[in-house]
């Protein structure tokens, strides 16, 4: 007598259906690249932060042949409408800024400008705050320290503005940089802004001398990660993969960890408690090339873990969260030095986290 073979019920095709539907939402859920509207100029060398639900992308380089020179753009980014605006423009238009928001208001502190007659980078110590709703500029205290291409983190009542670069003049960190000279110097200076006070003090440097890196608050500490070393200039620097945090409370740094990857001009923000990291760059002999990878680190654990990578690789773009979506904006999508090359991009990425 033959085995008897078993029968399918209503019941299977049904369970069999909800787990596919449950895991296409799930798949569906997780984090995913989609398209948004695109800058309303291809650009690099900006920088982004959100404000009442909206993102400001801020300076930019014209890098083009014979002109580099600094934009000052001030677009205006609704998700609601996927549609940019032009703001008010930069007082003191410059590239490499440094920018945090703080209490609704964007603060701008920095940068290079190109100084009359010379092909070069001349660091500013200017300060300026921007305010979205009256879409006003005011200049502010200026820095000490003149610089470009540092860090700036907006942490309780303070701005902390980190590293840099800036001139190796005796006596005129501010003169102009020539385009490929290494006279100049990566910076560890630490200073805090009181915007209540319009005031500057001097903290603890960082350990490691750095430009063109990220640095985020996290859990009342601030982050310092990747970047370059030995000049300003990608094709005259090296780059590495240090994590250092910077304790305010004791005005203390220490380090905290190594990225996975080896980069420069790497951009991100923090978000519920993770730095998200995003694209860079990275030269030897035999490479030059810019990365698309996205990456979280949490500080309270050490963990790294990887994302789905960004559609096109870039640096020197903008960068911001609005909710649970990570906006990348512009940037160049090969990694720069190259004569009579451009390689800017207008497009604009949006991270969806799916939670």
């Amino acid at each position: 007598m033959g085995m008897k073979r078993p029968q399918l019920t209503l019941a299977a095709p049904a369970l069999f259906a909800a787990f596919v539907f449950a895991a296409g939402s799930q798949a569906y859920a997780r984090p995913h690249w989609k398209f948004a509207a695109p800058l309303p100029k291809a650009i690099g060398e900006i920088y982004g932060t959100s404000v009442g639900g909206k993102i400001y992308v801020l300076g930019g380089l014209d890098n083009r042949p014979g002109v580099v020179r600094p934009t000052g753009y001030n677009w205006e980014y609704d998700p609601a409408t996927d549609k940019w605006t032009a703001k008010k423009p930069m007082p003191r238009p410059a590239h490499h800024i440094m920018i945090a928001a703080w209490h609704k208001k964007i603060y701008v502190f920095g940068g290079f400008v190109r100084p009359k007659g010379l092909v070069a980078w001349q660091p500013i110590n200017n300060s300026w705050v921007y305010d979205p709703a009256a879409n006003s500029w005011k200049a502010l205290a200026p820095m000490p320290t003149p610089r470009g291409a540092g860090e700036a983190v907006a942490l309780g009542n303070e701005i902390y503005v980190l590293g840099g670069a800036n001139s190796n003049k005796p006596g005129d960190p501010g003169a102009p940089i020539r385009l490929g000279s290494t006279d100049q110097l990566v910076l560890g200076t630490v200073e805090a802004y009181d915007p209540l006070t319009n005031k500057w003090q001097g903290r603890t440097p960082m350990p490691t001398p750095r430009n063109h890196f990220l640095a985020a608050a996290v859990g009342g500490k601030i982050y310092a990660v990747d970047g370059r070393i030995g000049t300003c200039f990608v094709t005259k620097s090296d780059v590495i993969d240090l994590v250092e945090g910077y304790d305010p409370k004791t005005n203390r740094w220490a380090f905290v960890s190594r990225d996975r990857i080896r980069r420069g001009d790497v951009v991100g923000a923090a978000h519920d408690g993770l730095i998200y990291l995003a694209g860079g760059e990275f030269q030897d002999w035999a490479r030059k090339m810019t990365l698309w990878a996205v990456e979280t680190f949490d500080p309270a654990t050490g963990v790294w873990r990887t994302l789905p990578h960004m559609q096109i690789a870039r640096h020197g773009f903008a960068a911001a969260f609005v909710g649970n979506q990570f906006h990348v904006m512009g940037g160049g999508f090969q990694s720069d030095g190259m004569p009579r090359v451009v390689v800017v991009t207008a497009t604009h990425e949006v991270l969806d986290l799916g939670k």
